[in-house]
């Protein structure tokens, strides 16, 4: 999950390997007409009495909500082949609001203006794949809905440890906690240890790093759990999952500081967790671990 420590976002987009058939991997690995994932339903859920009540004024109001995210972080914000943004993120957020009475509107913004923007009242909350952490919520709170760690992928048999990685070259995405924590704090456990540092690789974004561990340009692969989970089911068997989840946080949605705001879409997060249709969303991406059991704001049950 854990992919900011305080500023930039990891992304993956629609074709996770875009690569010639020369290298054995299809260009694009997810479905071809839209990019959801097969089976894929749109939950749209009745308004809830108690939970529309919490909305604010300003916005029940208008009827509309609005949410910025940070594409490409597939699966949770992409664009498809028309250019339309999904994603469990998206799907999420979507049913909240529809829980709220409310139809939501998706912003495309810099994911490190995201939280400016917030501040400035152009947007309501934001849907980004973004930790909540005690930095953040000095000014903001988190409505938090997933919990997730660093989970490296490597090829298949290849007998890597992320634990005794030394020598080792491990891909990352720039500006993620991979690359600003986890594969530095293992590098220097090497070097205090009198072995080899890990070789980083830094990419743009997590497809690149993602098939630099299917090419074998890097012996790994270190990213954000849900992340790596989608790569790997994405890879043909190319790559899989090693090691365990670390440094697991939450991601949440942030609202301002104190706002209403935060109570209502927590209470619809609680809605849709408690009718399933909060699994049902998560598990159709993919994500089956770190489901939330209730909602929470800031880390505490509402």
């Amino acid at each position: 999950m854990h992919r900011f420590s305080a500023h930039l976002a990891t992304r993956l987009s629609a074709c996770v390997f875009a690569v010639g058939l020369a290298f054995g991997v299809s260009a694009c690995v997810v479905n071809e007409e839209n990019g959801h994932p097969e089976g894929w339903q749109d939950i749209q859920p009745e308004p809830d009495p108690d939970v529309v009540a919490l909305v604010p004024p300003e916005i029940a109001d208008t009827g509309v909500i609005t949410l910025a995210t940070n594409p490409p972080f597939a699966p949770a914000e992409f664009k498809d082949s028309h250019g339309q943004i999904i994603g469990f993120d998206i799907d999420l957020a979507r049913a909240a609001a529809a829980t709220m009475g409310l139809t939501l509107e998706v912003r495309q913004q810099d994911f490190n203006m995201i939280l400016p923007a917030i501040s400035s009242g152009t947007i309501d909350f934001g849907a980004s794949g973004m930790t909540d952490n005690e930095e953040r919520r000095r000014k903001y709170d988190f409505v938090d809905y997933l919990t997730a760690g660093i989970q490296w992928a490597a090829p298949p048999d290849s007998g890597i440890d992320p634990d005794n990685a030394c020598g080792l070259t491990v891909a990352v995405q720039r500006g993620t906690v991979s690359e600003s924590d986890d594969v530095p704090a293992r590098s220097e456990a090497c070097e205090a240890a009198g072995k080899e540092p890990i070789t980083m690789l830094a990419y743009d974004d997590s497809d690149s790093a993602a098939l630099a561990a299917v090419l074998g340009r890097a012996d790994a692969f270190s990213a954000d759990s849900p992340i790596s989970a989608w790569a790997v089911e994405r890879s043909e068997g190319k790559i899989e999952l090693i090691g365990d989840i670390t440094d697991a946080a939450h991601y949440g949605w942030p609202v301002d500081k104190g706002s209403p705001l935060a109570p209502a879409l927590a209470a619809a997060l609680q809605s849709l967790i408690d009718s399933g249709d909060y699994e049902t969303i998560m598990t159709q991406w993919g994500i089956s671990s770190g489901l939330a059991e209730n909602a929470k704001i800031n880390g505490a049950a509402i």
